[in-house]
């Protein structure tokens, strides 16, 4: 007896029914090929910016100030690695290889969180890229726990839970620092004023000049906007900062009489030249990468024969 396939349309009539129940769609189910694409971009750019994200503060696990310190931050380098590990998971089950992933990535084609191609020139730098770039990421990722791509949500539960530890631990950096000298203070303040606009544009372009937001809305992918998430995050850190002695560095910061921030302008042209490969650190970033990959190649190797060898 044969059975006729259901149309197209049916099939996305289907889809779309299940996004408005708010029910997961699941690996095997239709979806249509731009959902399937926006997903392979952000969660491949998300996997790839927690392997990047590691290089800046890997340099500093010898230098750190206290066997405490070195311990929570080997902990938190770890954490970022299994972050990578779930998301590539999550990103495989659309039907690409991780090992293509890696190679978009290491040919240009595929992106990375333009916020870790920035220099972390000393202690401090530790302490604000745990408080404000991991702070950032938990205001994106806490909606992305309900996104619609059900191994992307379930990936995003455990990740959230780790990301707050290292918002902590990055913030008691800064308390700490600003507890202790006026040298340690000035340090402080300095890594603030560095990192500040930068965890800004972690959140990507306005609403309106965002090519990508209008779909992820549409298929909650994403549950809140750009401008949404980082008035979000603006809201809760300016009070944090100022709980501990530090300033913000926007001399447009204004309270509103609703107890939100009305900022200053964004340097946009500085963030897409970062995007664009001219960072201060892009080129090291990558090439460490790429290094890395490769001396690696043959871990991967032998659990490959490994594995062959089991069945």
């Amino acid at each position: 007896m044969s059975t006729i396939a259901p149309s197209k349309e049916q099939l996305l009539a289907e889809f779309e029914s299940k996004i408005a129940a708010e029910m997961k769609i699941e690996p095997r189910d239709w979806m249509p090929d731009e959902y399937r694409q926006h997903l392979v971009r952000q969660i491949s750019q998300h996997a790839h910016s927690e392997v990047i994200g590691m290089q800046p503060e890997g340099n500093w696990i010898t230098r750190a100030p206290s066997l405490r310190s070195k311990k929570i931050l080997l902990a938190k380098i770890q954490d970022e690695g299994g972050h990578g590990l779930y998301l590539y998971s999550a990103a495989e089950t659309l039907g690409i290889s991780r090992e293509q992933f890696i190679q978009w990535l290491h040919v240009g084609k595929a992106k990375y969180s333009s916020v870790f191609n920035y220099p972390a020139l000393n202690w401090a730098d530790i302490g604000a890229i745990g408080w404000l770039v991991d702070g950032a990421a938990i205001t994106n990722q806490v909606s992305l726990q309900r996104t619609s791509y059900g191994p992307y949500s379930r990936a995003m539960v455990k990740i959230c839970k780790e990301e707050s530890f290292h918002q902590r631990q990055g913030y008691e950096i800064m308390w700490k620092m600003m507890e202790g000298t006026k040298d340690q203070q000035q340090m402080a303040q300095d890594a603030l004023n560095r990192w500040w606009w930068p965890a800004l544009m972690m959140f990507g372009p306005h609403d309106n000049e965002s090519a990508n937001t209008s779909n992820a809305m549409k298929w909650k992918i994403k549950r809140e906007s750009n401008d949404q998430l980082r008035e979000k995050f603006i809201n809760k850190t300016i009070p944090q900062a100022e709980l501990i002695g530090l300033k913000v560095p926007d001399a447009n910061l204004q309270l509103l009489d609703d107890e939100t921030y009305k900022h200053g302008d964004i340097d946009w042209n500085e963030f897409w030249e970062v995007v664009k490969g001219n960072g201060p650190c892009n080129q090291q970033r990558l090439e460490h990468h790429k290094r890395a990959h490769d001396n690696g190649a043959w871990v991967r190797e032998t659990a490959y024969v490994a594995g062959l060898n089991q069945k």
